[in-house]
């Protein structure tokens, strides 16, 4: 191929950067603009063109997958390029180090350890601790060396400012350098250090690459910079390709100021814009800039989108999380019907933990499905340990779940004590010489009260931990014993109702709850009791409150059910006859559930982006530099559809074990109304505007609600409460069909109230 057949094919954007020479250039690649295209063909162009040589062109992105891709890319365009080196940054801290290894203080022949082996290293260093707080310390050094920050650093107490910490690191990286080997932040801070204090190396690497390009720079993290300067000399021609828009890898160590201020870092940077977008219609382009644009820091482009127009962004407001499940159950089965293949669709959340409600609506439903960047919701490892302790506390015989959380957390219970305590039990049942005829099955003792005699029978540390898991197992037994008989828990639905909640009828509450209702009480008390959320949140920061979140989204599934021991079996038994109907093979047909995160890079043209609502995306506590990221995160959300673009933001969900009421997202607010058109239940306050808006069917969301009480609780009206005093009525909106009034009192505080309710309870002030 020819470069001038290659070139003819990009447009006049494109071929400025592929052809652009002499000052650093960064190249700030819009979503869907072919920025692959571009550095593949940059480099081809260069080897052909300009006479570069192949084996002076270093080229480094962020993974695996992407590196393959352009090496194959580039090799299909100019053969020659299969000498360039191509590789992902942690490759080419590898392959600098094997070459400069004694410089490094290493054994040539290093290994690479990962997180578990460094988990492993540094606890036998400080054996007082526990796994978990060691594998915490380890997540926090590994968050200092992104930032080339060392044991002595001043600036390591911006990662930890406990004096403890800095000795631990210390401790590490003392053991670490013993054993020759590096850990993946070493592959690139272990190079910085030796270009640094070895300019002759550094030097001779940048006599080696007179052409360095980044892919993906806006994922760059401080340690990454740091290399791309070591081996940027005057000479080098610098280019990076990336997005300010789409960083989102904060909680990674990305710095999107990396990008932000790289004209700053390398003078006289030419800037080239990459505006024209191949993947979604014009519509869809509209809505994620406007969100976007809401940024104070970003470099600023102006997507066109080569597909012309289209659809008009539907959002749509369900009255609960089963209404917008069973809606965009709805939406994708009548779509099929239309020929409209499985695959074309993409179901979007902010965390794993939403993918539930789906899982269990498809598989009712029968739509295939499949989860991309996670397990399952009920095979992960957390779910798994939290239903064996839920099936241990109803039956105490489970040997399986007995094996499985016995010593989760550790308690002193390796697998020779659990297996003396199993093999004492089956004596006591099974063995012929010892079993009582006269029992029936149900009479013999239990593994918990085997393990109970048997406890004085153990060492200390064993026993005080199997102490300790008996007494969680007989609370909670008895929690559920004192509910025995009674039906008097009318927060929860009935049972009958509960035995499928995506195909039962809809919420039907009225009223804020105050606590976790039903058997959500007894399963959020069990697995802080039990030490899973404290084992699963100490295993890392990052993982960890992702597996809290689905141990909480677990305890919301339970608020559907009686607190009772008939309640708890109807839970368990719905959750296996739910994995019982999933299939082993996976359908390459299939609907796709996938976290915002995992889809940068991917597209689909079909996308439903759910859960806008104030609280879950963006997350309460975002602000400054991370609710720009969380913007960022939608803009990359909506830029994956290709032809059609759905959001949801429901007025009431299940969190905490509660139902909530919600507000929509702020990110809703920010898009002009004349650019979606909405359905369902629209809150008066979103309602203010000149929304374009449909009153068309979504399950048991579709009409505006004709209420009386609109008139008279008005935003602006004073009151008067009984126990909190003055207040405002600060915001009126609908929540299933029911108005809800935030009130802000003078006292400072902020209450929500529903009139149709609590009227009784508020007083209206005439005002002159």
């Amino acid at each position: 191929m020819t470069p001038e057949t290659y070139l003819s094919v990009l447009n006049s954007q494109q071929r400025e950067a592929v052809t652009h020479e002499g000052s650093p250039l960064l190249i700030l690649a819009g979503a869907g603009s072919g920025k692959t295209r571009v550095i593949t063909t940059k480099i081809a162009w260069l080897i052909a063109e300009r006479g570069v040589e192949s084996e002076s062109i270093l080229a480094v992105t962020f993974t695996n997958k992407a590196a393959r891709e352009m090496a194959e890319r580039a090799r299909r365009l100019e053969p020659r390029s299969e000498r360039s080196v191509l590789r992902t940054f942690h490759s080419f801290g590898a392959w600098f180090l094997r070459r400069n290894a004694a410089l490094a203080g290493l054994d040539s022949n290093f290994t690479i350890y990962d997180d578990d082996d460094a988990t492993t290293l540094l606890g036998k260093a400080l054996p007082a601790l526990t796994r978990q707080q060691v594998s915490a310390i380890v997540h926090r050094i590994s968050r200092a060396k992104d930032y080339c920050y060392g044991p002595d650093d001043p600036l390591l107490a911006e990662i930890d400012s406990n004096p403890d910490f800095a000795d631990a690191y210390r401790l590490y990286e003392k053991r670490l350098r013993e054993t020759g080997n590096v850990d993946f932040g070493d592959l690139i801070l272990l190079p910085v250090r030796v270009m640094n204090e070895h300019h002759e190396v550094r030097d001779r690497l940048r006599s080696r690459f007179s052409v360095v390009m980044v892919d993906e720079y806006q994922d760059s993290n401080v340690a990454q910079f740091e290399l791309l300067r070591a081996i940027t000399g005057p000479e080098t021609y610098l280019c990076v390709v990336g997005d300010d828009d789409q960083s989102i890898y904060r909680f990674r160590g990305a710095e999107v100021r990396n990008i932000l201020t790289f004209a700053d870092t390398f003078p006289g940077t030419t800037v080239i814009r990459l505006e024209q977008n191949y993947r979604s219609k014009e519509p869809i382009l509209d809505i994620a800039s406007q969100v976007v644009a809401k940024n104070e820091g970003r470099l600023g482009k102006t997507l066109v989108a080569v597909r012309g127009t289209g659809r008009k962004p539907v959002l749509v407001f369900p009255g609960s999380q089963d209404d917008e499940t069973a809606f965009c159950a709805e939406l994708i089965s009548n779509a099929r019907k239309q020929g409209v293949p499985w695959q074309d669709w993409a179901i979007l959340y902010r965390t794993n933990a939403q993918s539930l409600g789906f899982e269990t609506e498809f598989l009712h439903r029968k739509i295939p499905y499949k989860v991309v960047g996670s397990l399952k919701f009920y095979e992960r490892e957390e779910i798994k340990d939290a239903l064996a302790f839920l099936s241990l506390v109803l039956n105490g015989r489970d040997e399986v779940a007995f094996h499985r959380i016995a010593n989760k957390p550790a308690r002193g219970l390796g697998e020779v004590s659990r297996n003396r305590i199993i093999d004492e039990y089956r004596r006591d049942v099974f063995d012929p010489d010892s079993v009582s005829t006269e029992l029936g099955f149900d009479e013999h003792p239990d593994i918990i009260s085997v393990a109970a005699r048997l406890l004085e029978t153990f060492s200390k540390k064993a026993r005080s931990g199997l102490a300790e898991f008996i007494h969680v197992i007989e609370t909670m037994r008895a929690m559920l014993d004192k509910e025995a008989g009674s039906a008097a828990d009318t927060n929860a639905q009935p049972a009958a109702n509960a035995g499928n909640p995506a195909g039962a009828e809809r919420s039907t509450a009225k009223k804020p709850k105050k606590g976790a209702v039903g058997l959500a009480v007894f399963v959020d008390k069990l697995i802080d009791a039990s030490g899973l959320v404290a084992y699963h949140r100490g295993q890392d920061e990052v993982a960890g409150t992702q597996r809290v979140a689905n141990m909480q989204e677990l305890v919301n599934a339970a608020s559907l059910y009686p607190l009772s021991r008939e309640g708890l079996v109807e839970f368990l038994e719905h959750i296996e006859l739910d994995r019982s109907m999933a299939e082993d093979d996976e359908n390459p047909d299939s609907v796709t559930l996938i976290t915002v995160h995992n889809t940068k890079g991917l597209e689909f043209p079909r996308v439903i982006i759910t859960g806008l609502e104030s609280g879950i995306f963006p997350r309460d506590d975002k602000s400054g530099d991370d609710l720009e990221e969380e913007r960022r995160l939608m803009y990359v959300g909506c830029t994956r559809a290709m032809d059609e673009l759905y959001l949801t933001s429901c007025s009431v969900r299940r969190l905490y074990g509660r139902t909530e009421f919600m507000e929509p997202s702020r990110f809703l607010y920010e898009i002009d109304r004349d650019s979606i058109e909405v359905l369902g239940n629209i809150p008066r306050t979103f309602g203010i505007g000149g929304a374009t808006s449909s009153r068309g069917a979504i399950s048991s969301a579709g009409k505006m609600p004709e209420d009386p009480l609109a008139a008279q609780w008005k935003p602006g009206r004073k009151l008067f409460h009984d126990d909190y005093g003055y207040g405002i009525i600060s915001k009126a909106f609908t929540a299933g069909d029911e108005l809800v009034i935030m009130v802000q009192f003078e006292n400072g505080g902020e209450k929500r109230f529903l009139p149709k309710y609590q009227a009784h309870n508020l007083l209206l002030v005439e005002q002159d």
